[in-house]
């Protein structure tokens, strides 16, 4: 548990999202502070139970993972190639 923004939040589990279709708090190794990182298109399915789907998604994302410089747990993409993995709880 961790303050944001004068509210309680859980770190590190994904949620309904306001702007997004989902979002999750992370807290910032560098500076110690609680963000919130917005992922995913509204009103998309990620079809993650569809092999086809999900190998074609982590070929496009996996290089998109690779660029991202620092803490990866606070880029989209890492938590976009998260949520396809089986048993991950959304």
């Amino acid at each position: 548990m961790a303050k944001y923004q004068g509210r309680t939040v859980k770190l590190n589990q994904p949620s309904r999202g306001d702007v997004k279709k989902f979002k999750v708090f992370v807290r910032d190794r560098s500076t110690g502070n609680v963000k919130k990182v917005n992922f995913g298109q509204k009103g998309m399915s990620i079809g993650r139970n569809n092999p086809t789907r999900r190998r074609s998604f982590n070929a496009r994302m996996g290089a998109v993972l690779d660029k991202v410089k620092g803490q990866k747990t606070l880029s989209p993409a890492y938590w976009a190639i998260k949520s396809w993995e089986k048993g991950f709880k959304l």
